[in-house]
Protein backbone atom coordinates (compact mmCIF):
# COMPACT_ATOMS: atom_id res chain seq x y z
CA UNK A 1 0.00 0.00 0.00
CA UNK A 2 1.31 3.38 -0.94
CA UNK A 3 0.87 6.41 1.35
CA UNK A 4 -0.35 9.54 -0.45
CA UNK A 5 2.14 12.36 -0.84
CA UNK A 6 0.00 14.86 1.08
CA UNK A 7 -0.03 12.74 4.29
CA UNK A 8 3.24 14.02 5.74
CA UNK A 9 2.36 17.75 5.37
CA UNK A 10 -1.12 17.06 6.76
CA UNK A 11 0.27 15.38 9.86
CA UNK A 12 2.77 18.20 10.43
CA UNK A 13 0.00 20.76 9.89
CA UNK A 14 -2.17 18.99 12.48
CA UNK A 15 0.65 18.91 15.04
CA UNK A 16 1.55 22.58 14.51
CA UNK A 17 -2.13 23.56 14.62
CA UNK A 18 -2.69 21.69 17.89
CA UNK A 19 0.32 23.42 19.44
CA UNK A 20 -0.88 26.82 18.20
CA UNK A 21 -4.39 26.28 19.55
CA UNK A 22 -3.00 25.21 22.91
CA UNK A 23 -0.70 28.23 23.18
CA UNK A 24 -3.41 30.69 22.15
CA UNK A 25 -6.00 29.02 24.38
CA UNK A 26 -3.87 29.18 27.50
CA UNK A 27 -2.63 32.71 26.72
CA UNK A 28 -6.13 34.09 26.26
CA UNK A 29 -7.54 32.20 29.31
CA UNK A 30 -9.86 30.22 27.05
CA UNK A 31 -8.29 27.10 28.51
CA UNK A 32 -7.39 27.00 32.21
CA UNK A 33 -5.98 24.40 34.53
CA UNK A 34 -8.11 22.99 37.32
CA UNK A 35 -6.19 24.97 39.95
CA UNK A 36 -6.77 28.21 38.03
CA UNK A 37 -10.45 27.37 37.67
CA UNK A 38 -10.69 26.72 41.41
CA UNK A 39 -8.93 30.00 42.14
CA UNK A 40 -11.28 31.88 39.82
CA UNK A 41 -14.35 30.25 41.38
CA UNK A 42 -13.18 31.10 44.90
CA UNK A 43 -12.56 34.70 43.91
CA UNK A 44 -15.97 35.04 42.28
CA UNK A 45 -17.76 33.47 45.24
CA UNK A 46 -15.96 35.80 47.67
CA UNK A 47 -16.95 38.82 45.56
CA UNK A 48 -20.55 37.59 45.45
CA UNK A 49 -20.60 37.11 49.22
CA UNK A 50 -19.27 40.63 49.81
CA UNK A 51 -21.83 42.05 47.38
CA UNK A 52 -24.63 40.18 49.13
CA UNK A 53 -23.59 41.13 52.68
CA UNK A 54 -22.78 44.80 52.14
CA UNK A 55 -26.47 45.86 52.27
CA UNK A 56 -26.72 44.21 55.70
CA UNK A 57 -23.83 46.38 56.89
CA UNK A 58 -25.55 49.50 55.52
CA UNK A 59 -28.83 48.41 57.14
CA UNK A 60 -27.06 48.07 60.49
CA UNK A 61 -25.83 51.65 60.05
CA UNK A 62 -29.35 52.80 59.24
CA UNK A 63 -30.65 51.50 62.57
CA UNK A 64 -29.07 54.59 64.13
CA UNK A 65 -31.18 57.66 64.73
CA UNK A 66 -31.03 60.25 61.92
CA UNK A 67 -28.92 62.57 64.09
CA UNK A 68 -26.44 59.80 64.86
CA UNK A 69 -26.37 58.79 61.20
CA UNK A 70 -25.41 62.33 60.23
CA UNK A 71 -22.70 62.47 62.89
CA UNK A 72 -21.29 59.07 61.95
CA UNK A 73 -21.27 59.93 58.23
CA UNK A 74 -19.43 63.16 58.99
CA UNK A 75 -16.88 61.25 61.08
CA UNK A 76 -16.51 58.65 58.33
CA UNK A 77 -15.97 61.36 55.73
CA UNK A 78 -13.20 62.88 57.87
CA UNK A 79 -11.32 59.57 57.98
CA UNK A 80 -8.68 58.99 55.34
CA UNK A 81 -9.85 56.74 52.54
CA UNK A 82 -7.68 53.80 53.61
CA UNK A 83 -8.95 53.92 57.21
CA UNK A 84 -12.66 54.09 56.49
CA UNK A 85 -13.04 50.31 56.61
CA UNK A 86 -11.44 50.33 60.07
CA UNK A 87 -13.98 52.97 61.17
CA UNK A 88 -16.89 50.84 59.92
CA UNK A 89 -15.45 47.77 61.67
CA UNK A 90 -14.96 49.71 64.92
CA UNK A 91 -18.61 50.77 64.84
CA UNK A 92 -19.64 47.11 64.56
CA UNK A 93 -21.49 47.48 61.27
CA UNK A 94 -19.22 45.01 59.44
CA UNK A 95 -19.95 42.24 61.94
CA UNK A 96 -22.65 40.14 60.36
CA UNK A 97 -25.46 38.69 62.45
CA UNK A 98 -24.40 35.30 63.78
CA UNK A 99 -20.68 36.05 63.45
CA UNK A 100 -18.38 37.12 66.25
CA UNK A 101 -15.71 38.68 64.03
CA UNK A 102 -16.09 41.50 61.49
CA UNK A 103 -14.98 41.17 57.89
CA UNK A 104 -12.42 43.59 56.46
CA UNK A 105 -13.73 43.10 52.94
CA UNK A 106 -17.31 43.83 53.98
CA UNK A 107 -16.07 46.82 55.98
CA UNK A 108 -14.35 48.20 52.92
CA UNK A 109 -17.38 47.69 50.66
CA UNK A 110 -19.70 49.09 53.32
CA UNK A 111 -17.54 52.20 53.76
CA UNK A 112 -17.74 52.77 50.00
CA UNK A 113 -21.54 52.47 50.10
CA UNK A 114 -21.79 54.79 53.11
CA UNK A 115 -19.60 57.35 51.35
CA UNK A 116 -22.15 57.37 48.52
CA UNK A 117 -24.73 58.42 51.13
CA UNK A 118 -22.63 61.48 51.98
CA UNK A 119 -22.76 62.59 48.33
CA UNK A 120 -26.53 62.85 48.27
Amino acid sequence: MEIPVWTKPAIWGGIIGAIAITVVGFSADMIVTSSTATEMANSQSKEAMITALTPICVAQFKTLTPTNQTMQLAALKQESSYKRDDFVIAQGWATMPGNAEPSNEIGNACAAQLMKLTES
